[in-house]
């Protein structure tokens, strides 16, 4: 049976430290020993432990336990749920009693009981495995009542193009290699996405989604290696980064060509040794995860121009797939649009609903730049604004339809915004960054106005 436990043991006799190693070497992972208190933060900041040993008295001729005590308080400053120990010389029950109301685990005595020393680690070491995976459940928890709500759509597609799709999606997802799934926007990359997870043998873990094009720079490595409270000005509680709460599942990470060279350059160092740092924090934590990427963007032409990182790349594509655009396959329309009727319908209580056929007709007579997410925007749309069971050409509102456009007298700002944006996007096929530089924002500007006006 593999050993596990790190322990530190800090005492000012190096006897009783030789002992104390030579007897527990065997039955924890490591020990480590150290004969003065003041390297204690140097140590706790260079490796993890999960218990720490420690003297109520290192001055000969005090024994009122309180430098244990300062020292204890020390360790907590550094880690609040790192659990104590202590090690006394005295069977004073009162001044145990004082540690640990003042958060010690427990203690032991320096009389030697071997079965008393193990047993006391032990039942410490075991309870504070319970409360670090109690810990992370909750943790992952909070982030699933986030995403419970997430868009859950499953592929609907019987094109040629689709069905290559799902042959190749069967194949990858039963491994654990990454995937770089390559596509326009709205063609349903993040779906796919959760497809693998979930035809995956991590499907009963955590799949943790990333919008990298919505994250400022500033706030890259807070968001996915997580911070501790202090870190800078608004890190006012610890926060668990994306890559812990995946550990165990699945950690998409959405529009990846969006990311800067440095921001690229920590990307690639979590990867490389699977472990994180959070920001503030000292001491890595190791992850086990499956990445999937996603983008629109060309990295083999970006790594050329030196904009993307060619180690990144080998890195996150051993598989790479490209979802075809909505226009590249309008035979799938008819099918997308009923599932997306029905969908929508149920969400807003209108019952049973249908399409007519020149609706259908044109449904599938249109580009749709927006690919998958703007059909069903659309049909969402036609369903809030009908007062009927029967879904006409002219209840779908179309872009192209006339009325849609604004009148010339009208100064709505934000309709004009709106109508201007999905021209932009609609003239350069969906490509964001074309889009972004054609309406003289940047990228996560247009972002933000994508999801304001649900394009």
């Amino acid at each position: 049976m593999p050993k596990d436990g790190n322990i530190l043991i800090v005492d000012d006799n190096k006897e009783l430290l030789l002992a104390l190693k030579l007897y527990l070497k065997p039955h924890f992972k490591q020990i480590k020993t150290e004969h003065n208190p003041n390297r204690i933060k140097e140590h706790l900041q260079k490796e993890a432990f999960d218990i720490v040993m420690l003297d109520m008295n290192f001055k000969a001729g005090i024994n009122n336990g309180n430098e244990g005590l300062y020292w204890m308080q020390e360790v907590h400053n550094i880690d609040a749920d790192m659990p104590v120990v202590f090690i006394t010389g005295y069977s004073d029950v009162e001044l145990a009693v004082k540690a640990i109301k003042k958060g010690a685990a427990d203690f032991i005595e320096k009389s030697w009981d071997e079965n008393k020393i193990l047993s006391t680690l032990r039942s410490v070491y075991e309870l504070q495995k319970s409360k670090r995976a109690i810990s992370g459940l909750k943790k992952k928890q909070e982030h699933l009542k986030a995403c419970i709500n997430a868009d859950n759509n499953v592929f609907i597609g019987q094109s040629e193009a689709m069905q290559k799709i799902m042959n190749l999606i069967n194949k990858v997802a039963p491994t654990d290699v990454n995937v770089l799934i390559l596509g326009e926007n709205g063609t349903g990359k993040e779906v796919m996405a959760r497809t693998i997870h979930q035809s995956s043998e991590r499907k009963d873990e955590m799949f943790v989604s990333v919008d990298l094009g919505a994250i400022h720079e500033n706030l890259f490595e807070s968001e996915l290696f997580g911070h501790k409270k202090g870190a800078f000005t608004d890190a006012k509680t610890d926060r668990t980064g994306r890559f812990e709460l995946a550990d165990g599942g699945t950690l998409f990470l959405d529009e990846i060509g969006n990311l800067s060279l440095a921001a690229q350059a920590k990307l690639l160092a979590a990867l490389q040794n699977r472990e994180i740092t959070p920001v503030g924090g000292s001491r890595p934590i190791k992850v086990d995860i499956r990445l999937i990427c996603a983008t629109n963007m060309p990295l083999q032409q970006m790594v050329v121009e030196g904009r993307f990182r060619e180690d990144l790349l080998y890195r996150i594509n051993t598989i790479s797939m490209e979802l075809p655009a909505l226009r590249d396959r309008k035979e799938d329309i008819g099918g997308l649009a009923t599932f997306f009727l029905n969908k929508q319908a149920d969400k807003y209580n209108k019952g049973q609903m249908s399409f007519s056929a020149g609706a259908l007709k044109e449904l599938k007579s249109q580009n749709w730049p927006g690919n998958v997410r703007e059909l069903e925007h659309a049909i969402e749309k036609a369903v809030i604004l009908s007062d009927k069971d029967l879904i006409e050409v002219e209840g779908l509102f179309l872009l192209n339809q006339p009325g849609n456009i604004p009148d010339a007298d009208c100064f709505n700002l934000i309709e004009h915004e709106r109508l201007l944006i999905e021209k932009a996007i609609s003239n350069c096929k969906g490509n964001m960054s074309k889009a972004a530089k054609k309406l003289g924002i940047n990228r996560s500007t247009l972002y933000d106005k994508i999801k304001k006006y649900e394009l």
